[in-house]
């Protein structure tokens, strides 16, 4: 396909952005930020995929459902992983970042454990990328633990054409995914738009209660969503970045904050804000005093994973990642039956040359 051709499907009138990728011998393009198309959109040999788009997100439940939604409102999971697409080029199942980047292990792992069923779904609908979360508490990126996942799993929450990015329906998809073997993410049900509120805040409470991410609100042919988040949630991830105070966006930092906000003006009667008030406080300073004292002990901190899989397949993560320009630390690596376990650190030096220079006397300048 010429760029000519690329920019008419895109609609768009040039290809600046576009970064060019090698990924074991295949060379292809693919758009890292937000711009003019979706952010992961990846070229390649005349195909185009789609990057996932960005979904809004409601503060306040009450309003933002009725305001958003207009009909009915399909409820999903939203799950604490990493985002995959897996699309087949030039007959080869490819498991693409959110930034449209190849990542080698995901590509792997796919292949090898649901290879036959997602070929078996793109055979049944050609122009088919299945979207979906990697969770488990044993993978190279986000790890996060689900009782129903021993280390590493995916759960569908998507099916796209691949060069429209137009979403397949709610029901199809499920319906598609279940007919081929591959698992989805948890299904809340469809609910009238008047009724929506009452049915998420029920699931909110109970993915709240069972320290789960949230929802994904939809109508139920994917033309506008909506993702809301729980409490464990939000403070979950003040607590990690905290720990890594000074290796984490501001912006993360306080969005989450005002989340938080807003779920307690809208949730909690007085001694529930108190209650909420002193938890975050508690994942805001326990995280990062915790930091401080392990810097002054003399030691490093960073971002710890384990990564469970087939020796080849943890060999290509770390590789990635190194010519990522992170820098491991490997603190074990040991085979069990077939697989290799690796636990490893990414330092996060500013963290700690920071903490450390703070420790040692240096001023803030403000």
């Amino acid at each position: 396909m010429t760029d000519q051709r690329y920019t008419d499907v895109l609609g768009v009138d040039d290809l600046n952005g576009f970064e060019d990728r090698v990924y074991d011998g295949t060379e292809y393009r693919h758009y890292p930020d937000y711009g003019k198309v979706e952010r992961g959109t990846v070229l390649y040999d005349g195909d185009v995929v789609r990057g996932f788009p960005k979904v809004p997100r409601t503060l306040v439940l009450s309003e933002g459902v009725p305001r958003y939604f207009d009909g009915e409102v399909a409820v999903e999971e939203k799950m604490n992983g990493y985002n995959t697409r897996v699309a087949r080029l030039d007959g080869e199942l490819l498991a693409l970042s959110r930034s449209g980047i190849v990542c080698p292990f995901t590509t792997r792992f796919l292949r090898r454990v649901y290879g036959d069923e997602l070929n078996a779904l793109i055979d049944d609908r050609p122009d088919a990328v299945v979207c979906g979360e990697m969770i488990g508490r044993d993978n190279p990126y986000t790890a996060h633990d689900y009782d129903e996942v021993a280390s590493l799993d995916l759960r569908v929450f998507d099916v796209r054409d691949g060069s429209t990015g137009e979403a397949m329906s709610v029901e199809e998809r499920r319906a598609l995914c279940d007919e081929h073997g591959l698992p989805s993410v948890p299904f809340f049900g469809v609910h009238p738009v008047d009724e929506a509120v009452e049915a998420v805040r029920g699931a909110v409470d109970d993915l709240d209660d069972r320290g789960r991410e949230g929802v994904i609100m939809k109508t139920p042919n994917v033309s506008h969503q909506l993702k809301y988040t729980t409490s464990s949630a939000n403070q979950g991830d003040l607590g990690y970045a905290f720990s890594l105070p000074f290796d984490y966006g501001r912006d993360f930092i306080f969005g989450r904050i005002i989340r938080e906000a807003f779920q307690a003006h809208e949730f909690d009667d007085a001694d529930e804000a108190d209650e909420r008030a002193r938890s975050l406080g508690e994942s805001v300073l326990g995280s990062m005093l915790g930091t401080i004292e392990t810097v002054d002990g003399g030691e490093d901190v960073g971002e710890r994973h384990t990564v469970r899989a087939r020796p080849d397949e943890v060999e290509a993560i770390l590789d990635h990642l190194r010519g990522m320009g992170l820098q491991l630390v490997v603190e074990e690596d040991r085979h069990e039956g077939e697989d290799r376990f690796v636990e490893f650190v990414k330092k996060t030096q500013a963290t700690n040359d920071k903490t450390r220079n703070y420790l040692e006397g240096g001023v803030v300048r403000e």
